[in-house]
């Protein structure tokens, strides 16, 4: 029998095995949650938002515990991860208020004496989710699908079980019904015999752009729907005419929240060349003030990376960029070494298409600068890019801001004046090979449900 490890990026220490199930137990196990699909999907939904009411305070009882958690598996800062369980709670909270709502029959005036659209659950959907969230990707999903009626299964990070196994606990610490959310412990090799079991009738997958081309694929095969929140390289374009104080504080926010690895992290800051240089001094400055840490330290801002392998292959990214021309402008003291994960904040200037950092997702804490002549020419730039995943726009013509983010930017979402991120009463999802499908909001709950017409002569 195999095992899933998981390790510390702090010293590369092992934290915890974790044996994989077997064959027979991922089918006991999906068997077993799909057995309780008809007692979940029977309650009135009223019941099923209260049990994630009960499930927002239980989490909110416990941050601490799970932050300390994500900093041990993954090397979250201790604060960030607090925030991160806050938000998770909020997600049940928000579901649990607005999803009778959502979910109300919707009458529609037809020659019938009665129509109306009713949307119901699906049944067993699979969720497979990344480490660098470990709480907030899986409840932003379990939330709208399981208060929909649905019940899932959980393919979890394999450097992240113990998170796992702690929000299958919180499942039954909050006393759902048995087996209406589970987790799998598996590797990535299983989730295609996942996806082929009969039983399993739907998957949502976050994670890389190559992993959600595989999971579409095989899901293609069997006629099964996917959600799929892929990879991204963000760009903020910054006008001359912006507030370089503010904005410089906006991109720094969105480039080293969780030490740079997010999907939604800003990747390219694309400058009017006029003020290029105040940019790059003015977020220098504001980078020094970064604390660099152990991020069991409340003052830590910046953690090590997930992993070894993660901070060498963001160093090759850097270095090839760097030896096709770009610029190194600077490079923060670490405590980097061989037995850990951390990596230097590093900005590169002068990168242009063709380069790692301007083509390629960048997964960690380095800030990729490009000049652009004018304000065509930074969007040109901005489009110019595979993913389609958030972008952001800085102009203190707001007007002007609003009509770029909303008709001329290439994205799922598009911010004004502000970094990119996710908030449980928007909908959230990319374009291109970011992704497709939504999540969170009214859109987001509707993913998993089947949307039924009914009509009565």
């Amino acid at each position: 029998m195999s095992n899933l490890t998981s390790i510390n990026p702090i010293n590369n220490s092992i934290v915890g095995t974790y044996p994989e199930h077997t064959n027979e137990e991922i089918n006991k196990i999906i068997y077993e949650v799909n057995d309780s699909f008809n007692l979940w999907k029977s309650l009135q939904i009223e019941q099923r938002c209260q049990y994630f009411k009960q499930l927002s305070i239980a989490l909110k009882s416990r941050k601490n515990e799970f932050a300390n958690l994500m900093a041990l598996e993954m090397g979250k800062p201790i604060s960030q991860g607090e925030a991160e369980v806050e938000k998770s709670a909020w997600v049940c909270d928000y579901y649990a208020d607005n999803a009778p709502k959502f979910l109300s029959n919707k009458k529609v005036k037809t020659e019938a004496s009665e129509s109306y659209i009713s949307f119901q659950p699906l049944g067993v959907i699979f969720a497979v989710m990344p480490w660098n969230f470990p709480f907030w990707q899986v409840f932003r999903f379990a939330a709208p699908a399981m208060i929909a009626g649905n019940v899932g299964v959980l393919k979890h990070s394999s450097n992240v079980q113990g998170c796992a196994d702690a929000i299958e606990g919180l499942f039954l610490e909050v006393v759902f019904p048995n087996n209406v959310f589970r987790n799998l412990t598996i590797s990535s090799s299983k989730v295609e015999e996942v996806i082929e079991n009969s039983m399993v009738m739907a998957i949502s997958l976050t994670g890389s752009t190559s992993a959600g081309k595989a999971v579409a694929k095989k899901a293609g095969s069997v006629l099964k729907k996917t959600v799929l929140e892929l990879g991204g390289s963000d760009p903020y374009i910054v006008l001359k005419d912006s507030d370089l104080e503010k904005t410089t504080e906006a991109c720094l926010k969105g480039r080293l929240l969780n030490t740079g690895q997010s999907c939604i992290a800003a990747k390219r800051f694309i400058i009017e060349e006029s003020i290029k240089s105040d940019f790059e001094n003015i977020i220098i400055e504001k980078i020094k003030d970064q604390v660099v840490g152990d991020p069991f330290d409340e003052r830590t801002t910046i953690g090590p990376m997930v992993s070894i392998e993660a901070r060498d292959q963001l160093e090759a990214q850097v270095k090839v960029t760097i030896d096709a021309g770009a610029n190194l402008l600077y490079k923060s003291i670490t405590p980097s070494n061989k037995n850990n994960a951390y990596h230097p904040v590093v900005v590169l200037t002068d990168v242009l298409p063709g380069m790692p950092a301007f083509d390629e997702e960048l997964f960690g804490p380095v800030l990729s600068i490009i000049s652009a002549k004018d304000k065509e020419h930074a969007i040109i730039l901005a489009n110019q890019s595979c993913f389609g995943l958030g972008a952001a726009i800085f102009t203190s013509d707001i007007e002007e801001g609003k009509r770029i983010a909303e008709f001329e930017l290439e994205a799922g979402a598009g911010f004004v004046n502000d970094f990119v991120r996710s908030d449980p009463r928007l909908p959230f999802g990319g374009v291109k090979e970011s992704g497709y499908g939504n999540e969170l909001s009214s859109y987001g709950i509707l993913e998993f449900v089947n949307i039924k017409t009914i009509y009565i002569r």
